[in-house]
């Protein structure tokens, strides 16, 4: 109350006070009230929407940790299977790295009585001298062994693609040569499985120098290997901690194989077509091949076509099952089970020979087919009558009588083939329009005068000097050592030569000078690049990739979306769970199959086969991401022809290269470049990824060189590759905004055709065709700021390129490393 009697006045709220929800006394419950209540139930309507994010988080959570499960106890029964009495043999091989070590020395000992193993099985591999089957009953595991040459490139990478484990024999003091580096860039780029690294010769040292040996090969190896053990194999014992670690190591999965079945041939019949087939038997004609081995991978069916490496797809009659020969128990030998659906029939093997079963016979109706190219008619779109119009135009020609001078004496019949000069021009014009190559071997030549005007152009200046100092070279040389120099030139191709230094030159000026051709003077050039067109912007600017295709698209298969099939059928064949299963031996009777494959099979190479996913054998266009190989500089060309090797395919195309961007366009390259990754697009059979991809170039002598290794891209025709010339032009009168520019085009005409198409500078002006002057190719021209008196005016053009139809599924045999290092050192003896 205040000090002069006055009532206080109270406190008046104000619009920001605030105000609390009253509490409802006993008409509600706890939270902790209602989860007893429940006892753990929970209602779905009655969840709000942060209980049931929580509900789904823990959901996905579970969810998660049962995938993981369920993935980890997968591999380890994948793991437990291999070698086990379910699964296939162990299929180890003996690779040598070093000339001068032995593989047979790592696999005698291996099969030694005191390494804890039972051969069981020699020769266990058709055409492989050196292998056999190997039982471990300490490990309750089996394994196939096999050492092959090393000199033979191809067969080296079918058994790579099929072995579980690879050996690395190396040196104790090199570790590999050359040669064996380039075998372990080969099978780096393909992809390398598990493998183990031996060396022999270690216990002979000193026991003070053992170690030192050991580090300086540790040192070697991990440039190729970082994580790799080394593994000394000098007595039985080591053999067993060998055999040890390979039956225990961590497998490495490789997709190309582990999505698809495929077998090692151990056992292989030839049965010659009757004359029933009407298909011709004996030594050269057509047969039935009996494969016998493990199925490996995914499980083989019938109806799936096959394919041998290195000679083709063919298709599949019935599958036998007949007894394992390298039971893990030798006292009971297992057949294999039948399969589900399969037909199961008993067949007499002989009076020593176990009764063979059928588990499988093919179906026609149901059976892939071979078919590799679309059907193409010719007539397709064809017109049948003619229009009204084309009537009328016909009528008029006919009355337009053609006035011509003939000589005096000709009839009417002979006036009709004299053609005048004006209609042979136009007809050289449309045969030119009609065939792309020839207008690509055009720019080819005209690519190559450009290459050697500018390699000659640097010595012109001191040519006469540069000869007399070469004569002078020449005579010191004759005179001093005639037979070293006669010798040294008896194994050089004077030709090949000639070819290499014309690459080398072409592919100088392409780096110099990107895309830059000259305008033919001989020739209109509105006639000469009538193919090509200019772009706004090379990003933004429409191409319609269903425009002018060449009449090969009309033989090749194209997917809607090729993801969207490649998920569905890898996801259906890794699901599949009906066939042969894998880890039984089976018989594959492959029906019309050349007498060359035994022959191959007798001259002591591997077969490898391959079941094919469907659509697998079809043609399409496919699109391989490589990188340039450090170890080759030679200059490869675009549209030159190359050697294949594409998962468990090979084959010769000529494909075209092209930047890998993710543009709707690509730029054509037309040598493949060594600082960049590039796209190789060609013409092959379909493969869907993931595969690797290993490029070789064979020379004339026969040796293949590998020049690029890479991966499956995609397989896509309507992939926009084009193809960029690039016209230079010299500017002769600069003004401020506007130039005169001149060398470009030689006549008004050109000038007039090409004058809506953007020019740009090396400097970097934009600018345009404003009008032509005279009728000699000056012409004037409007930039967006003053040009300098040292820049060069250029028109871009494109047009779409497609790759050559030059596959070819027969590889030849490359030319053994034995040949290879005689001729070196041969050179080197003469060289000394």
């Amino acid at each position: 109350m205040a000090a002069n009697g006055e009532k206080q006045q109270g406190h008046r709220p104000g619009i920001y006070k605030q105000k609390n929800k009253g509490h409802k006394h006993g008409k509600h419950r706890t939270k902790g009230e209602i989860e007893r209540e429940n006892k753990g139930r929970v209602s779905v309507t009655a969840l709000t929407k942060k209980q049931r994010k929580e509900q789904k988080k823990m959901d996905r959570r579970h969810k998660a940790n049962q995938l993981r499960r369920n993935k980890k106890d997968m591999v380890l029964t994948e793991k437990r299977r291999l070698g086990s009495r379910d699964g296939p043999p162990h299929l180890v091989a003996v690779v040598s790295l070093h000339a001068g070590v032995d593989a047979s020395a790592v696999t005698r000992l291996l099969r030694g009585e005191g390494a804890g193993g039972a051969v069981h099985q020699e020769r266990c591999v058709s055409g492989v001298s050196d292998s056999f089957g190997l039982i471990m009953p300490r490990f309750k595991q089996r394994f196939t062994f096999l050492s092959h040459n090393t000199a033979d490139m191809h067969s080296l990478l079918d058994v790579a693609k099929i072995a579980d484990s690879l050996v690395f024999v190396l040196d104790s003091a090199e570790g590999w040569d050359s040669y064996g580096d380039y075998c372990l860039s080969c099978l780096f780029a393909q992809g390398l499985p598990s493998h183990a690294l031996v060396c022999q010769g270690v216990s002979d040292l000193p026991v003070k120098k053992r170690v030192e040996s050991r580090r300086a090969l540790s040192k070697i190896t991990e440039v190729r290997f970082p994580d790799a053990r080394l593994f000394p194999l000098d007595s039985e014992q080591d053999a067993t901690l060998l055999l040890r670690h390979l039956g225990t190591q961590r497998q490495r999965k490789l997709g190309f194989r582990s999505r698809r079945s495929h077998l090692l041939a151990q056992h292989v019949t030839f049965t010659p077509n009757g004359p029933a087939e009407g298909m011709g038997g004996g030594p050269t004609g057509l047969g039935t091949l009996c494969v016998s081995g493990y199925v490996r991978g995914r499980p083989l069916r019938v109806d799936r076509l096959v394919h041998i490496s290195g000679h083709g797809d063919f298709q599949l009659s019935q599958i036998d099952a007949p007894t394992d020969p390298l039971p893990l128990n030798l006292t009971t030998p297992r057949p294999a089970k039948p399969g589900k659906g399969g037909d199961v029939d008993m067949l007499d093997g002989g009076e020593d020979e176990a009764p063979v079963r059928v588990l499988m016979k093919a179906d026609p109706s149901c059976r892939e087919s071979l078919q590799t190219e679309a059907e193409v008619d010719p007539m397709d779109g064809e017109q049948t009558w003619p229009t009204e119009t084309e009537l009328l135009e016909a009528e008029e020609a006919r009355k337009n009588k053609r006035v011509m001078k003939v000589p005096k004496g000709t009839s009417d019949y002979q006036a009709t083939w004299i053609v005048d000069e004006d209609e042979e021009e136009n007809g050289e014009v449309d045969e030119e329009s009609s065939d792309d190559d020839d207008d690509d071997m055009m720019d080819e030549a005209l690519d190559g005068e450009d290459g050697e005007i500018n390699s000659q152009d640097p010595g012109s200046c001191c040519g006469s000097e540069e000869e007399e100092e070469e004569e002078e070279e020449e005579e010191v040389c004759s005179t001093e050592r005639p037979g070293a120099d006669q010798r040294y030139d008896e194994h050089m191709d004077e030709a090949a030569e000639e070819e290499g230094l014309k690459r080398y030159r072409e592919a100088r000026a392409n780096e110099m000078f990107p895309d830059e051709v000259d305008t033919p003077l001989d020739t209109l050039a509105r006639i000469r690049f009538q193919r090509y067109r200019g772009l706004k912007s090379f990003r933004s600017s429409p191409w319609d990739p269903m425009e002018n295709l060449p009449l090969n698209y009309s033989r090749i298969f194209q997917f809607q979306s090729f993801e969207r099939t490649r998920h569905r059928i890898l996801a259906e064949a890794a699901a599949e769970e009906e066939g042969a299963m894998v880890g039984w031996y089976v018989t594959l009777h492959i029906i019309d199959v050349p007498f060359s494959v035994m022959e191959s099979v007798q001259s002591g190479k591997p077969l490898v086969l391959v079941s094919l996913l469907p659509h697998e054998q079809k043609m399409s266009v496919m699109h391989v991401l490589v990188r340039r190989h450090p170890g080759n500089t030679e200059p490869i060309k675009s549209k030159e022809e190359l050697v294949f090797h594409c998962g468990f395919r090979r084959f010769r195309a000529s494909p075209i290269f092209s930047q890998h961007t993710s543009a709707d366009k690509h730029k054509m390259e037309r040598f493949l470049r060594p600082d960049a990754p590039s796209v190789v697009s060609v013409y092959a059979p379909i493969t869907f990824s993931p595969a690797g991809v290993l490029l070789f170039k064979q020379r004339n002598d026969g040796i293949q060189d590998l020049v690029a290794t890479g991966s499956l891209l995609s397989c896509d025709p309507q992939r926009i590759v084009l193809k960029r010339i690039v016209l230079s032009g010299h500017p002769f009168k600069i003004n401020r905004r506007s130039a005169v520019v001149r060398y470009m085009f030689f006549n008004r005409d050109d000038i007039m055709w090409f004058k809506p198409v953007e020019l740009r500078t090396k400097w970097g002006r934009r600018g345009h065709i404003k009008e032509a002057l005279g009728t000699h190719g000056h012409m004037k021209c409007v930039f967006d700021n003053q040009l300098r008196s040292q820049d060069t005016v250029l028109m871009n053009l494109y047009k779409r390129v497609y790759p050559r139809w030059t596959y070819d599924p027969y590889v030849p045999l490359p030319l053994p490393w034995v040949k290879r290092e005689g001729t070196v050192e041969m050179d080197d003896q003469d060289m000394e």
